[in-house]
């Protein structure tokens, strides 16, 4: 995580001054859905937090690096499915992850202006995600086989207010699909561990970010009208 967080503080380093920046804070809940527990996808039940960058190049798009850490948990008995409740199985593992990609305005969000501006946005992108690669050595006792890192696809939908001349707040939801299928334990890649697998082999998993962003502006205002 270190390591994360020191690349993403140099990527602020060298970017374009000539922008308006925005660096803040995510902080909010995660949740899973795969082969294990519950399968709404927003339901937040534990916590995640992360950093921020953004480089507004227009009122309408930026572009957007974070790195963020949550903890991951699902548990049987709190899904609605039958089959589930009776197999009774629960896991815990950790994310990290870098995400790197485009923000969207719906409308224009000219940080020039002084008076209260709103708009929804969505975001897309790349991650890649840091985890533990789960197995279940017996019924419902999950061990590690190794750390393992995938690619992700990040999206986001939310909105976002000026508080301030310089403080800005949003709200979003952010599912993350991975190109992974072991974060739960269901599938391990180690294939001597193949006749642990359970669930669909052919659905990867999901984790979800929920929560609130605070970012502080900064750097050189641009000329959006160039």
């Amino acid at each position: 995580m270190n390591r994360l967080i020191l690349s993403f503080l140099l990527l602020i380093a060298v970017s374009a001054p000539a922008q308006i920046h925005e660096i803040g804070v995510f902080a909010g809940g995660s949740n899973f859905v795969g082969d294990v527990g519950e399968t709404t996808y927003i339901k937040p039940n534990e916590f995640a937090f992360g950093l921020l960058y953004k480089w507004n190049r227009s009122p309408r798009h930026s572009w957007r690096a974070s790195v963020s850490m949550a903890k991951i948990t699902a548990d049987d008995s709190e899904s609605d499915m039958s089959s589930r409740k009776q197999r009774d199985y629960d896991f815990e593992n950790t994310v990290k992850e870098v995400s790197l990609g485009l923000e969207f305005n719906f409308f224009e969000f000219d940080l020039h202006q002084l008076e209260r501006q709103f708009t929804p946005y969505v975001f897309l992108g790349l991650t890649y995600t840091h985890y533990k690669g789960l197995f279940y050595e017996a019924p419902n006792v999950t061990k590690s086989d190794s750390d393992h890192g995938t690619l992700s696809i990040p999206f986001a939908l939310g909105v976002k207010t000026n508080l301030t001349k310089r403080l800005i707040v949003g709200f979003e939801v952010a599912p993350r699909y991975t190109f992974a299928d072991d974060i739960d334990g269901s599938s391990p890649t180690n294939k001597n561990l193949e006749n642990t697998r359970f669930g669909n082999i052919n659905s990867n998993d999901w984790y979800v970010f929920s929560g609130f962003t605070l970012t502080y502006t900064f750097g050189r205002k641009p000329c959006f009208c160039d």
